[in-house]
């Protein structure tokens, strides 16, 4: 797609990747970009750095991202590029509460498959449209230290696979957004944290990637290269690699 021209949703705009996002279309000429956020404020300030449109959703409610989309389709313009930003990170392991299991599951998860529901209808009828799912790479890997965020994120890899299998071939081109540690709110105070060896990223470097792999209609979006060595590493030697995370889980312990 051209992002010149185009009307491009961002849902967790209000910061970070998504903040990045959203000033990277409007550098690029989108004549619509729309920051979404349960944040309001924060999702307004993005929208007037960039001369976009701010609008409230709440992800884990189906009902609010339909809201959004209609919104967007009836009193601005048809969506082009919907981006699926917004997650979480939930530390932690089988003490976690069944509670922020579920939180957690409908933020990183059910929200894509929500707006997949209910933009892909509509993309179809159009003849195509572009869809940008945020993962992450422990989508690929897994998160030391953070069961319900690793889980999550290789449920939410898996829905965008099944998305470009389903429908890449009507028109419908799904990219999946995989990095490592990303300056963000949600890595704030977590600068030395395992997720970070190969480097903090600057979200507009991570936008950049993103619009590449857009442009390119290619699926799999990786700011952190490494991260490609390590899903070959994986899958050529499983018991090898679950050997090295334990030794870098070791190494990460709380002491």
């Amino acid at each position: 797609m051209d992002i010149k021209g185009s009307c491009i949703v961002v849902t967790g705009a209000a910061n970070g990747i998504g903040k990045g996002l959203a000033q990277k279309f409007a550098e690029l000429g989108a004549a619509h970009v729309i920051c979404a956020d349960l944040d309001l404020d924060g999702a307004k300030g993005t929208a007037e750095l960039i001369g976009g449109t701010a609008l409230h959703v709440d992800v884990r409610v189906e009902d609010s991202l339909k809201a959004l989309i209609d919104t967007v389709e009836t009193s601005i313009a048809p969506i082009d590029l919907f981006c699926s930003n917004a997650g979480i990170l939930t530390l932690g392991g089988l003490e976690v509460p069944n509670e922020d299991w579920q939180k957690i599951w409908d933020i990183n998860v059910m929200s894509h498959v929500w707006a997949a529901r209910h933009m892909v209808p509509l993309m179809l009828e159009r003849g195509g449209g572009s869809i940008l799912n945020t993962a992450s790479a422990a989508g690929l890997l897994n998160q030391i230290g953070a069961a319900p965020y690793g889980v999550t994120k290789h449920a939410a890899v898996g829905f965008a696979e099944w998305l470009a299998i389903t429908y890449g071939e009507q028109g419908i081109d799904v990219s999946v957004l995989c990095p490592q540690a990303v300056r963000s709110e949600m890595t704030r105070g977590m600068e030395d944290s395992v997720a970070s060896l190969d480097g903090l990223l600057e979200p507009d470097y991570v936008a950049d990637c993103c619009v590449k792999s857009i442009e390119n209609k290619e699926f799999l979006v990786l700011p952190h290269p490494q991260v490609k060595d390590y899903m070959q590493a994986k899958t050529s030697d499983y018991d090898r690699w679950i050997s090295g995370m334990q030794k870098l889980q070791e190494r990460f312990r709380p002491r």
